[in-house]
């Protein structure tokens, strides 16, 4: 998850460091416009390793309750 995050908040501060640039309206409009879709996948990437890592920790925790040693 951390390279997919960081990679899409990288390009999400790129294109806002464009649209601050921009001379032309269509061009900051459409750099403001990629900016909200780079943080929105960076916020789906962050969702699903937080519930991957539950998932696994869940896992684990199952696994240890249900080892004989456990008991």
């Amino acid at each position: 998850m951390a390279d997919s995050y960081k990679f899409y908040i990288e390009r999400a501060e790129a294109a806002a460091n464009a649209a601050s640039e921009a001379k032309l309206e269509n061009v900051r409009e459409r750099e403001l416009r990629a900016e909200k879709t780079w943080l929105g996948l960076a916020n789906q990437a962050r969702a699903v390793a937080v519930q991957r890592e539950k998932s696994e920790r869940e896992k684990a925790e199952r696994r240890i309750s249900e080892s004989p040693d456990h008991l």
